[in-house]
């Protein structure tokens, strides 16, 4: 029995570059060899459960647009029908993996006990689900943002009482997401942060938070949990100043901490956009110091100030996402989550498909891009020819010398350099040969 929801909506398949149908694949062909390994197996995509089933339309300055069979979100019944909603999209899509929030998929109880139950009770039936379907758990999270109990903080909050509310919420959403059969286990620090330094002792919060997720780390191998923990970076919105603000200052939290070895990150473009920085530069410095763990993809609206949560659209951006993806062996046990909504305008069931085809198509396109410039090596040779004048043993030997002894060399040898172009224009010209 299905809950009718998407009956009128055929499942996307794929019809090729040509195909003119807005609902079917272009370019994302599942069984596609991209570099020895199938296009799914690279992308590994995931539909977040919270933007596309939970989201009820509303924004900043106005309310629920979206009517839906199962809102209010308040029971059990409902937050079964849109379990039953949401299996059915994850099948018209052929999408490999989907991602949650505990608050998104059951209702708030009276007391934590009550909703860890209900948590318990919706994901025993996503594991029933889960039987007869091809989609497994890409990762599970605590909402610990929402709720005004968060206002201050979870791990960070100045009472007590909060951290150890919070530390139990976690422990329940890791329970679960092993028993999903997760491959990861995300915190994403919304509320991690201050609005003001007038009340806050940010020396504290930051040690009460190393502490929080070397307790979450001595947990999952308690377990015997064998996903990855992610931490997701994020610059505002909505704390002022957070503490994960991007991936080099999360990467200097985690090995302050002594984390390096046991966290990596999940990275979304729209927070990469609202730190002032590119997508593409975020997932550099992660595979740069080895700590990519996942991406959330989407973007956000250069316009607007906050984080909009579009699907991706601009295919030279995606590629080269995973050019530096590829480049750094992969995506391993993370994947490409969609933290996408739809527009407040757009109501209607096929509009849910039809965002996800068209980010999937998005991605595909981008990848392949990729894969032929990684395949052509243009941008390798040219790093190669910039930085050639380091492959000299002089070169080398400086790097291990002294100011004294390199003083000597450039005034004894007339050392006077002169500048290169960096040739820009031309390397974004080659890379429009591909997108």
């Amino acid at each position: 029995m299905t809950s009718g929801f998407f009956d009128a909506v055929a499942p996307a398949t794929f019809e090729g570059p040509d195909s003119t149908n807005p609902m079917a694949f272009r370019h994302y062909n599942p069984d596609e060899m991209v570099m020895g390994k199938r296009m799914e197996d690279h992308l590994r995509f995931a539909v977040a459960y919270w933007h596309s089933f939970a989201w009820e339309g509303g924004d900043p300055f106005g309310d629920q647009t979206f009517i839906r069979p199962w809102h209010p979100q308040d029971d059990m019944g409902r937050a079964k029908m849109k379990a039953d909603v949401a299996f059915e999209m994850f099948e018209r899509l052929g999408a490999p993996y989907f991602c949650w929030h505990d608050a998104d998929v059951r209702p708030e109880g009276a007391n934590l006990s009550e909703s860890i139950d209900r948590l318990n009770e919706i994901t025993d039936y996503f594991a029933e689900k889960m039987e007869g379907a091809k989609v497994g758990c890409l990762w599970g999270t605590a909402n610990m943002f929402s709720h005004r109990r968060w206002m201050s903080g979870a791990s960070t909050n100045p009472d007590p009482d909060v951290f150890a509310y919070a530390a139990a919420t976690v422990k329940s959403c890791m329970d679960a997401t092993q028993k999903l059969g997760g491959e990861n286990y995300v915190l994403w620090g919304g509320r991690e942060g201050y609005e003001t330094l007038l009340n806050t002792d940010m020396g504290r919060e930051l040690d009460h938070m190393g502490a929080f997720l070397n307790m979450v780390v001595e947990y999952k191998h308690k377990i015997g949990f064998k996903g990855q923990i992610l931490v997701e970076p994020k610059p505002q919105e909505p704390s002022k100043h957070q503490y994960d603000y991007d991936a080099a200052t999360c990467i200097g939290f985690l090995r302050k901490y002594g984390l390096e070895n046991e966290v990596k990150l999940n990275l979304e473009q729209g927070h990469a956009i609202l730190a002032g920085h590119s997508f593409e530069h975020e997932i550099a410095v992660a595979t740069s110091e080895g700590m990519l763990g996942s991406i959330d993809m989407n973007r956000n609206d250069y316009q607007s100030g906050w984080d909009t949560d579009q699907f991706p659209n601009n295919v030279p951006e995606v590629a080269l996402c995973y050019y530096h993806i590829l480049k750094a062996g992969g995506l391993g046990l993370g994947g490409t989550n969609f933290d996408a909504k739809l527009r407040r305008q757009s109501l209607d069931a096929e509009d849910l498909i039809a965002a996800h085809v068209g980010g999937m198509d998005i991605c595909a396109r981008g990848l392949k891009a990729a894969a032929a410039m990684i395949e052509d090596g243009g941008l390798e040779d040219a790093l190669s020819e910039r930085y050639a004048g380091w492959d000299g043993a002089e070169a080398q030997a400086m790097l291990k010398s002294d100011l004294a002894s390199i003083s000597e060399r450039v005034l004894g040898g007339g050392i006077e350099p002169q500048p290169r172009s960096g040739r820009q224009e031309i390397l974004e010209n080659y890379v429009s040969r591909f997108v």
